[in-house]
């Protein structure tokens, strides 16, 4: 019974530090597009790179306070498997990252939220495809309404939503193949092994912006080059908060408020950055959604129904065992 109430106490006690992990996480993400703001008149392609760079910064510093830091990040290089999917990774993040700073930075962040509230959508078929996962009925009903409203904006608006699209699918695919790696790499070691191989892609941008003369890193003032050097803290940290709630909340939790990331950027797009819908798009992003609503009910429904089926199973387990108890206990008396 002790070990109960401690264990009890000890998950109540995971509970109370994710949630802030989990919250700060999304609230960070959903306000990148104003920090991208900021990064004026940088283009894109510099942005991305630079954040790829002083990532590399931010990581060595903190691989070199933390105990073992380097010695497992050199144990992880020498595992073939591990480098090629994570080479793979960076490049989808790249493109992620090179795709999501152009939407915010030329206004179109309504279309960056629409990826991120598709993400889930698009991560659930492609676990269909790649992972032989079977959907139940509400979650192919959420996939089916999101893609009718994308195809309403396609077909009645004439307007594909490419950026939502590649956001979301980039994205998708990003996580199927960080999947891969599973628990054999930390996300700090694996976001240094990403951002390391990104590296000499990066420093080439970089140099070929030197060589055009469009580099403003160095040549817009200390601000600004504070401002992009900040891409490296902005980058990780959200990552290493989501990584820590991650590992203390239950899955249903994580993905019921990673909602909160799009909700934000959609807000500060009609709200601040002033972009416009037509009613036709207003008619598909409703109908996303609706789909993100349905995705999430299934979630939390299928979840308290596996936790209640657990629960039954534990009440079980312990009368079996009393009964076993007693069962001795009655044998011992008449021994």
């Amino acid at each position: 019974m002790t070990q109960r109430v401690a264990a009890d106490k000890n998950s109540a006690d995971l509970l109370a530090t994710g949630y802030p992990s989990i919250f700060a996480t999304h609230l960070l993400w959903g306000m990148l597009p104003l920090y991208f703001a900021l990064t004026a008149p940088a283009s894109a392609v510099e942005v991305v790179a630079a954040r790829v760079l002083f990532s590399i910064v931010f990581c060595s510093l903190f691989l070199s306070v933390l105990k073992n830091g380097w010695k497992n990040l050199f144990a992880l290089l020498r595992n073939n498997k591990v480098i090629f999917a994570l080479t793979i990774a960076s490049l989808l993040i790249g493109c992620n990252w090179l795709l999501y700073v152009l939407a915010t930075t030329s206004g179109h962040t309504l279309d960056a939220s629409l990826g991120y509230f598709m993400n889930p959508l698009v991560s659930v078929l492609l676990g269909v495809i790649f992972l032989g996962e079977r959907l139940r009925f509400m979650q192919w009903t959420a996939v089916g309404i999101a893609a009718s409203g994308v195809i309403g904006m396609s077909v009645l608006y004439g307007h594909v939503p490419w950026i939502g699209l590649g956001l979301a699918t980039t994205f998708g695919l990003y996580g199927l193949v960080k999947s891969k790696v599973g628990k054999q790499a930390t996300p700090l070691h694996s976001f240094a092994v990403e951002s390391a191989l990104l590296a000499p892609l990066a420093a080439a941008c970089m140099a070929f912006l030197a060589f055009r003369g469009s580099m403003t890193l160095f040549s817009t003032g200390a601000a600004h080059f504070w401002i992009l050097a900040a891409s490296g803290i902005v980058t990780a940290v959200p990552l290493l908060l989501f990584a820590d709630a991650a590992s203390k909340l239950p899955l249903s939790v994580v993905g019921m408020v990673q909602y909160i990331n799009p909700t934000i950027q959609f807000l500060i797009a009609l709200f601040i950055f002033d972009e416009r819908l037509a009613p036709m798009e207003w008619a598909g992003y409703i109908a996303v959604w609706f789909a993100c609503i349905l995705f999430t009910f299934d979630a939390v429904n299928s979840s308290r129904v596996t936790r209640r089926a657990e629960k039954i199973q534990d009440v079980a387990a312990t009368g079996s065992l009393g009964i076993i108890d007693i069962d001795r206990a009655d044998r011992s008396d008449h021994c």
